[in-house]
């Protein structure tokens, strides 16, 4: 997923509780939407448990399509889905892809760039490894606008934890959490004709517990800040952002809508 030592990614199966059936939604989405023209292989840079590996190879079950992740829990996981028996996992570095120059015919990453160290050596080096006229999607979340879990549980724990606030600057203030930063990443690696747009989908909750406990699994800087809180003031962020989430309602279901920022490029010929 990731090459930032901030993110914890050790578990797999908590991932895909935690956002993992989520980013699914954006990675049916992307490969509904995005023309990968040929019929040669596609990359799928920080692929974690599969989304967009999966979406791909649904998408385009006659090409190849591979994966590559430092995140060796992920991989494991992703490796033991049905879905995915026909993608080669790898465990590769973004900003160092082992793949020599103009391999596919395109490549994307979902929800990752915005958590690496240095997103533009990835983002070049996706360029490298696409073909000239190959297409680069990338997609982020719009944490600061268009994310309403995270805003729900950032903003509300802020209001306790001086910690919580740190986090939730540190967070909605990556450049390319903005709306204009995943498509200026892309005109400095030097891809042309850019193109962004914001795809909102339905984060289905069927209750309290299947919003907190997933963030109990420690995955990502939401969850491994929820997962590392002393007893005590976990349960006082617990019953903080237990009522913003029910809001003087009943327990039960929650539709939440979550955006990201999708943006296509093309590897100049």
């Amino acid at each position: 997923m990731t090459n930032s030592s901030s993110y914890q990614a050790n578990d797999g199966a908590a991932y895909e509780r935690f956002i993992g059936r989520w980013s699914r939604r954006v990675a049916d989405r992307i490969a509904e939407s995005v023309t990968f023209e040929g019929g040669g292989p596609l990359l799928d840079v920080g692929c974690g448990t599969g989304s967009l590996s999966a979406a791909l190879l649904a998408r385009h079950p006659s090409r190849r399509v591979v994966g590559i992740d430092v995140a060796e829990p992920y991989l494991e996981f992703a490796r033991a889905r049905p879905d995915l028996s026909g993608v080669e996992l790898l465990n590769g570095d973004a900003q160092n892809i082992a793949f020599p120059d103009n391999t596919f015919d395109g490549a994307g990453a979902l929800i990752a760039l915005n958590f690496m160290s240095d997103p533009l050596k990835a983002a070049q080096e996706m360029a490298r490894v696409v073909r000239p006229g190959g297409v680069l999607v990338a997609a982020a979340w719009d944490f600061r606008g268009g994310l309403v879990y995270q805003r729900l549980l950032w903003d509300t724990a802020a209001a306790i934890d001086p910690v919580a606030s740190k986090t939730r600057d540190k967070i909605f203030s990556n450049p390319l959490a903005l709306p204009d930063g995943m498509a200026n990443l892309w005109r400095s690696a030097g891809l042309a004709n850019v193109e962004r747009q914001s795809v909102t989908v339905r984060m289905d909750f069927a209750d309290w517990d299947d919003y907190w406990q997933p963030l109990l699994g420690g995955q990502g800087p939401v969850g491994g800040y929820v997962a590392a809180l002393e007893p005590d003031l976990q349960a006082r962020v617990c019953d903080a952002v237990r009522a913003a989430f029910l809001s003087g309602d009943v327990d039960g279901p929650r539709s939440l809508t979550a955006t990201s920022w999708v943006v296509t490029g093309e590897v100049p010929a």
